[in-house]
């Protein structure tokens, strides 16, 4: 009975507080919209990387590379310095 109460009470709210469902209702929208579209973006990023792959380009440098370009330079810089440093420790260079 008290689960009937509580569901009525959040249906009365909604009823009387139209202008927040509204609102409720429009971001939620919204966001599926947005998701919508980030799905279609990632399908179209995927099809763009698999041209690249056909094109004889290797994919995994390709997304390091565009991880590279959104860093800062001196963060780039001292990126590679400590890859340096361990491959070094490591007996790689």
């Amino acid at each position: 009975m008290a689960f009937d109460q509580a569901d009525q009470a959040i249906a009365d709210h909604a009823t009387t507080g139209n202008i927040a469902a509204d609102r409720l209702k429009s971001i939620v929208e919204r966001i599926e919209r947005l998701e919508e579209e980030r799905k279609a973006l990632a399908s179209d990023i995927k099809d763009i990387y698999a041209e690249a792959k056909s094109a004889g380009f290797d994919v995994k440098v390709l997304r390091q590379l565009i991880r590279m370009r959104k860093q800062e330079p001196a963060e780039i810089e001292e990126q590679e310095m400590l890859i340096d440093v361990y491959r070094r420790a490591l007996g790689m260079a």
